[in-house]
């Protein structure tokens, strides 16, 4: 069973950034697509990116477009969400979550196409 450990939320004024990363465990990181979801309070939870499993394809709902990078180092087991000029609405707890689907070509972006998920860390953004 895969394990997904989030680091690196906190508290940040808006306009700030922070960089969120994900380790996985397990030796079959390199084949499955990874997303990130958030989720906050009252709110169902989201697709905020999602990457393919060999980073050729890339996903980013549109209120994160040009704010927002998702990369992987498939060598670290490693997967990162860059997030530049944050806004208060950024705030939520972020999820790492891996595909449950092998190589999918396409990034999944929906919650139901992912079976792993990490704890989830807290991002703030005061305004």
């Amino acid at each position: 069973q895969v394990q997904l450990v989030e680091s690196g939320g906190g508290f940040v004024q808006a306009g700030g950034f922070l960089r969120l990363s994900c380790v996985a465990s397990g030796r079959t990181f390199s084949t499955y697509g990874m997303g990130w979801f958030r989720q906050a309070p009252g709110t169902e939870r989201e697709v905020v990116a999602a990457i393919s499993w060999n980073g050729g394809r890339t996903y980013y709902a549109d209120s994160v477009k040009g704010r927002f990078t998702v990369s992987r180092d498939n060598a670290k087991n490693t997967v990162y969400l860059q997030m530049n000029s944050l806004k208060p609405e950024d705030t939520a707890v972020y999820y790492c979550a891996r595909d449950g689907l092998s190589r999918r070509v396409v990034p999944g972006t929906k919650y139901d196409e992912y079976d792993a998920w990490g704890q989830g860390t807290q991002v703030t953004v005061s305004s």
